[in-house]
């Protein structure tokens, strides 16, 4: 697969936002200072780093800015999932799951260690079953491309461009709400595995707006399984991937979970359902380090050295 990153200048708008993302400072006394950190809102977060701790900060990045970020990795399908990478990709050394990776070499600038680390981590359990978005966010700064020795699984997205995160939309959350409780009341759709009735609690449905065939949510999940067994991969309690009985079209299932558990106001491959995150449980950890050398060179840097 091609790591080359699907650009976009229109901003991403992203219900129930769950990202982690990575800070780069400007300030030329900070030259290859790096943050790792977690935010529901990245906008948000970055307007807070740069007014610093007095604002919602963290201490780390306080009076070291400004800061740019650089790229959010979000679709996480929670907050526990994401603080859990967060924690790995700050603390590799730590982490059993990172323990064998490479430590950071003395050349090596620290954006570029975060970046390898970044690679290694989309290919490792569990997150590489997750259907997780790349997002390079400045259309200023050249984005790296993951080499082939560390290409993320093919259904993890690299795009480029602004992100935002919205609220999910009540009135769409509603109207999703009624129809359950009118197709409990008529008696459930049929299960397009097992052809029997399937409750609106039970069941779950086709992303194509064109198909929304129903079925259970463990014949579906069975159905999957045994797809990808037919295709050589080891049988997991959860799959990663299957087609619609119906219609045929591919999904993933992180994909298929969320969009249930947002009741009517999902969008495709845009984050998970979960209780709100105060600003003031936004991570300030991170894993930091100062270098002689610049993190990245925007295209100004580049015109003003050529």
């Amino acid at each position: 697969m091609s790591s080359a990153a699907t650009s976009s200048s229109e901003k991403a708008l992203v219900e129930s936002f769950h990202g982690v993302y990575l800070l780069c400072s400007l300030n030329p006394r900070m030259k290859g200072r790096t943050y790792i950190g977690f935010t529901v809102d990245p906008e948000r977060r970055l307007r807070q780093h740069n007014r610093g701790r007095a604002f919602g900060g963290a201490w780390r990045t306080s009076d070291r800015g400004p800061w740019a970020m650089l790229l959010v990795v979000h679709g996480f399908p929670n907050a526990i999932s994401a603080l859990r990478f967060e924690w790995a990709w700050q603390h590799p050394r730590r982490s059993r799951r990172l323990a064998d990776v490479a430590a950071k070499r003395s050349s090596e600038r620290m954006f570029e260690y975060n970046f390898r680390l970044l690679g290694e981590m989309l290919r490792r359990g569990p997150w590489n079953r997750l259907p997780l978005t790349v997002r390079w966010i400045r259309p200023d700064v050249r984005f790296a491309e993951f080499p082939p020795e560390r290409t993320p699984p093919r259904h993890v997205k690299v795009v480029t461009g602004p992100v935002a995160s919205v609220k999910p939309n009540k009135k769409r959350k509603k109207k999703g709400q009624q129809q359950e409780e009118e197709e409990e009341e008529e008696g459930g759709l049929i299960c397009a595995v097992c052809i029997e009735e399937v409750p609106p609690a039970d069941q779950i449905q086709c992303l194509s707006d064109r198909c929304r065939s129903a079925s259970h949510l463990l014949c579906l999940a069975e159905r999957f399984r045994q797809q990808e067994e037919q295709e050589g991969a080891e049988r997991r309690i959860l799959p990663l991937r299957g087609t619609c009985p119906v219609c045929e079209s591919g999904a993933l299932w992180g994909d298929l979970v969320r969009k249930k558990k947002l009741s009517g106001t999902y969008k495709p491959r845009t984050g998970a359902e979960e209780e709100e995150i105060s600003e003031e449980e936004e991570s300030d950890s991170e894993e930091e380090e100062e270098e002689e050398e610049g993190v990245v060179r925007t295209q100004s840097d580049e015109r003003n050295h050529s």
